[in-house]
């Protein structure tokens, strides 16, 4: 069963872990704020459950303490940066930054980075974006990461690649972020920890039949996820993990061509593009297109008993919400991996509600 914490005691408490092993104030605040949104919008396996893989990054020297990106291309509406294995969450809200700068006066801006630190959730990043009245979509790979199978074929070949979207509105943005497999990894290996099955067949083991057993995951020779659409339709979640990885890897130029690729762990290659709708038009009348479509799709018919129809991004702004006054649910098994580290780093744990 979750459990409940002030945002401000979790806050304080990952903050008060990053920098006990080397960042920054300033930087460990960018970290903790990036988990916990994502814990916030019920991103769950990317937010505080990421943060002990962080600080056993830091700590080892595999992310890097201080220091910037090196500049590799930048005129103006584009950039691209290679991070050198800065901490994700960090690099990158500094880029969501730049472009949020720049979009103002130029419309259209686009940024690639290469080896950056994993980056956690994408979905993370869009509130800010929201806030300040833009679009954007974001999508990242993993070049040393090979967990799921191209349409029709068994071996693992790509990496998960998120791809998030969001978009300003009344009451709630327009907002998702999913994986373009048709499980996250992350769930996978939940599911393997706790004993239980997936609740589909969403996975293929190494002899290319479909399961839902976790186990077949973490096979020797390894099975692999099956891109959205799975067995029938999955040449459609395979399409758009192809195009994820082209403009990750391909336009940032490193990837999985590179030897040194190999080596790279969890790191991330990252594509931001940011819209400023008033470049088009105005934002009100931006606003007025999307209200209707939500409406549309919220007053929906649905048979009798079933759900109302959810707008991408309704319930995870309304558990935001929710949790920013009532307390953060976080799984048990989250703070449990944190404890430890507490413990070593002499950081008191944060309280539950």
């Amino acid at each position: 069963m979750s459990e409940r914490y002030h945002y401000n005691s979790l806050f304080q408490f990952s903050t008060s872990l990053f920098e006990t092993v080397g960042l920054s104030v300033e930087r460990a605040r960018v970290m903790a704020s990036v988990f916990l949104e994502a814990d916030l919008l019920g991103l769950t396996t990317h937010g505080m459950n990421r943060v002990a893989s962080n600080l056993s990054w830091l700590e080892s020297g595999q992310s890097r303490t201080s220091g910037e990106p090196e500049i590799l291309a930048d005129r103006g509406n584009l950039f691209n940066w290679d991070a050198n294995f800065l901490p994700g969450p960090w690099v990158v809200t500094r880029a969501i930054e730049q472009c949020i700068e720049r979009v103002a006066s130029r419309g259209i801006v686009c940024a690639t980075i290469r080896r950056s630190q994993h980056i956690a959730a994408l979905g993370a990043y869009c509130t800010r974006i929201a806030e300040a009245g833009y679009v954007a979509l974001i999508t990242c790979s993993s070049p040393n990461e090979n967990t799921v199978c191209a349409h029709g074929g068994i071996n693992p070949v790509f990496s998960a690649n998120p791809f998030a979207f969001v978009a300003p509105a009344d009451d709630y943005p327009v907002l998702f972020d999913i994986s373009l497999c048709i499980t996250a990894g992350g769930y996978v290996s939940r599911a393997m920890r706790e004993g239980k099955k997936l609740p589909g067949k969403y996975l293929k083991d190494n002899k290319g039949e479909v399961s839902d057993d976790p186990a077949v995951f973490f096979a020797d020779p390894a099975g692999s996820i099956m891109p959205i659409g799975g067995v029938s339709h999955g040449y459609k979640g395979y399409a758009m993990t192809l195009m994820s990885e082209i403009l990750t890897m391909a336009l940032g130029g490193y990837g999985r061509a590179d030897d040194s690729a190999s080596t790279d762990g969890e790191a991330n290659s990252v594509f931001i593009q940011m819209f400023d709708p008033g470049a088009f038009g105005s934002l009100s009348d931006f606003k007025k297109q999307i209200n209707k479509i939500k409406t549309m799709c919220e007053n929906s018919e649905t048979r009798p008993g079933d759900d109302s129809v959810r707008v991408p991004g309704q319930r995870a702004w309304q558990r935001r919400l929710d949790q920013l006054v009532n307390g953060v649910e976080l799984y048990p098994t989250i703070i449990e991996d944190l404890k430890p580290w507490a413990e070593k780093l002499g950081v008191d744990m944060p309280e539950k509600l």
